[in-house]
């Protein structure tokens, strides 16, 4: 679980606290010394005129740490010096043993909750499958207390919400195959739903069958496991949206490639991250039921392995997608766009106002933009796409939009189907999102390419390392701007 998160008007006089100082600072406000003797206070004076970001002094019965907030270019870039000052204090926290941290913001803007925020992030340990009490490492740090007249306990609960939609993200991004198939998946997401608030159906073989999901069966074919198809549904009253916006996420749950199988080491190793995309669908429907905002939001996951097992699907194959179209599978390792594809087509019985899909989908957006954000694309209208992109900035998930110009439709053309699930060489990113456009007909729709950012291999301040729950903090952030 996360962090415990609270509210107080004011901190206890002897209490670990750390205070926000503005940018600039080079005298020690009286707010935060005065407890501090003269000695202590003039080493901080010392550290402040030397520019330390970062101060530490023991009270032996408590600790004071002081963060200095940075002027950037811009004011989501001073929140994001915080979230990091955050992730450099859980360090000092860490080897001062503190339980309980007090965040006390002196600035003339609202920071303790981009403090709190890297804080918590960085702090995230997943619980994993040890026996040995040894090799346990339980977290020290259990509860931050937000403290200041520009906060109040609505706001400090809010962000309590989204940190629990993330680290749910997190632990199923961080889960085996041995322990997370698609069916497993599928029970998590029950579990979620039960917690949070909102409903879940789980749609087994003999129904996806029955609905011919073309893609998602023929993905599946390789696999001792059946495929699973899960719609999630928070529906709050009062909802102020008529119609629904629909969620859509992978749920590759482990992908050898299948018959295009995938080198190893480095690549197949980390396939049990390709699911992350379903895992933003839960993260964000977990933050908007525990917040109780007031949108209709569905979420769909289509799951499954992708093995190359038994009847296994072939490159050259043709298969009836549940759409109608016919595709010529060129590549078994381009599967993520045939399960989303009859996500994508489902989502149209629900008319919806828009539909957001997640995916770890290319290599190719990773090797145009790295780890350090997310690809997208769409048919929406540029005022949705500016709101996405101000949504990633503000949260630091930061989008990079590329085109979806008609001639990328060439690099799909098949000679014997309707279209080809492998594009050329250049373009990779784009001519995955102008296959799965085929199947947005009806409605706007966005497409999230998180290949990069979802499953960091080192760590990286307080996005860690393993699962990152890229994308629910900005999704949620965007969501909520939507409520009129």
């Amino acid at each position: 679980m996360p962090l415990a998160l609270a509210y107080s008007a004011d901190f206890p006089a002897i209490a670990d606290t750390v205070f926000i100082l503005p940018a600039g600072t080079r005298e020690l406000p009286v707010t935060a010394a005065a407890d501090l003797p003269e000695p202590a206070r003039q080493y901080v004076a010392a550290r402040l005129q030397a520019d330390d970001k970062l101060i530490s002094v023991n009270q032996y019965t408590h600790h004071h740490y002081y963060v200095v907030a940075e002027d950037n270019k811009t004011a989501d870039l001073s929140t994001e010096a915080l979230r990091k000052a955050g992730h450099k204090l859980h360090a000092q926290l860490k080897a001062d043993e503190v339980a309980e941290l007090y965040i006390c913001n002196l600035t003339a803007t609202g920071g303790a909750l981009a403090l709190a925020e890297g804080l918590a992030l960085t702090a995230y340990q997943f619980e994993g499958y040890k026996t040995d009490e040894k090799s346990k490492k339980p977290a020290v740090l259990q509860q931050l207390t937000l403290v200041g007249p520009d906060l109040s306990a609505e706001q400090v609960q809010e962000l309590d919400g989204v940190l629990q939609g993330v680290y749910l993200a997190r632990d199923l991004v961080n889960m085996p195959y041995s322990h997370l198939n698609a069916t497993q998946l599928a029970q998590q997401f029950e579990e979620a739903g039960e917690a949070a608030g909102f409903h879940v159906e789980v749609l087994d073989l003999v129904r996806i069958e029955a609905l011919r999901m073309g893609g998602l069966l023929a993905v599946n074919q390789g696999s001792p496991e059946p495929p699973t198809f899960t719609i999630m549904e928070y529906k709050p009253a009062g909802a102020t949206n008529a119609r629904p916006i629909v969620l859509v996420g992978k749920g590759v749950v482990y992908d050898t490639g299948g018959l295009s199988l995938k080198p190893t080491p480095n690549s197949m190793d980390l396939m049990k991250c390709d699911m992350a995309g379903s895992a933003v669908v839960v993260g964000v429907l977990t933050a908007l039921a525990k917040n109780n905002v007031p949108l209709h939001v569905i979420g769909l996951v289509p799951a499954t392995d992708n093995r190359p097992g038994g009847p296994a699907l072939a490159p050259g194959d043709v298969i009836t997608m549940y759409s109608g179209l016919t595709v010529e599978v060129m590549n078994t390792d381009a599967e993520g766009r045939l399960i989303l594809a009859d996500a994508l087509a489902f989502a149209k019985k629900y008319e919806p106002q828009l539909v957001l899909d997640y995916a770890t989908l290319t290599g190719s957006a990773v090797r145009a933009i790295g780890i350090e954000g997310t690809v997208y694309m769409g048919t929406a209208d540029e005022d949705t796409m500016l709101a996405l992109k101000k949504a990633g900035n503000a949260t630091h998930e930061r989008l990079v939009e590329f085109p979806l110009w008609d001639e990328y439709a060439d690099h799909i053309k098949s000679p014997i189907a309707d279209i080809s699930n492998l594009g050329k060489a250049e373009a990779g990113a784009i001519s995955a999102g102008k296959f799965l456009e085929r199947f947005t007909e009806g409605y706007p729709w966005v497409h999230f390419d998180i290949a990069g950012p979802a499953f960091l291999t080192a760590p990286d301040s307080y996005r860690g390392k393993g699962g990152t729950g890229t994308a629910i903090r900005s999704t949620y952030a965007f969501l909520k701007g939507l409520v009129g």
